[in-house]
């Protein structure tokens, strides 16, 4: 006869950890190296971390703010070390940006949560901090450097996005090769300016545009004065 197994007092079972904000976080971005971003919810996190749904809300408003915060600890990631180096400002910009977006391309899911994320930690401000030093250390001005860093951290952050979701669909070089077959073959006389440059419209690597990109964006912010109110 097979002896029934004795129940477990609830004295007898080990404590949990008590719950904190940076635990929350830290279970959240091990389930979304894991699963992905999409399986980061509340009720899953919940689950992982043996509570209810509910006490999660102590810590974290809700998920676009869990979001934020999974990104904000993964641009701890992000080397900085330009911000430091003597290297030029504006390739300290380009080589941090391009850390920048190395890491969403790492995380699709986050590159296109990061759109609208926002991140407000530590992480975030030293990439801040980090920029701006940069932008004045290549003499632009206060005003024009503290509205340009938003539109930096913009334009990268949807190159990645756009990348992650080119990337992510099965069909993106059918897409390309047809993008590519049109301004190759359009007409002169519907879209003569598209005909004369289609070359130039398909033209340069990745990382050229990119170099391009960057420096064409610090001069518009070097050269564009700020309204004033």
């Amino acid at each position: 006869m097979t002896a029934r197994p004795q129940p477990i007092s609830r004295r007898e079972r080990p404590a949990k950890p008590a719950l904190t904000r940076a635990g929350i976080v830290s279970s959240a971005v091990r389930i979304m190296r894991a699963e992905g971003l999409q399986r980061v919810t509340m009720r899953r996190l919940a689950k992982e971390l043996d509570t209810g749904p509910a006490s999660l809300y102590v810590y974290v408003a809700n998920t676009a703010e869990l979001h934020a915060a999974i990104l904000d600890e993964l641009l701890g990631e992000v080397d900085l070390g330009p911000a430091v180096g003597g290297e030029d400002w504006r390739e300290g910009i380009e080589d941090v940006l391009a850390s920048y977006t190395r890491l969403l391309y790492q995380h699709p899911s986050l590159a296109q949560s990061a759109l609208v994320a926002r991140p407000s930690g530590p992480n975030y401000l030293k990439l801040l901090e980090t920029l701006l030093a940069l932008l004045s250390r290549g003499g632009v001005p206060d005003g024009q450097a503290a509205w340009g860093v938003d539109v930096l951290l913009q334009v990268a952050t949807a190159t990645a996005a756009e990348h992650a979701v080119r990337d992510g669909s099965p069909d993106s070089e059918a897409e390309w090769n047809a993008v590519a077959a049109a301004v190759e073959n359009v007409s002169e006389t519907e879209a003569p300016h598209v005909a004369a440059l289609g070359s130039e419209l398909l033209s340069g690597t990745p990382r050229m545009r990119a170099t391009w990109r960057i420096n064409m964006l610090l001069n518009g912010i070097l050269h564009t004065p700020r309204a004033t109110p």
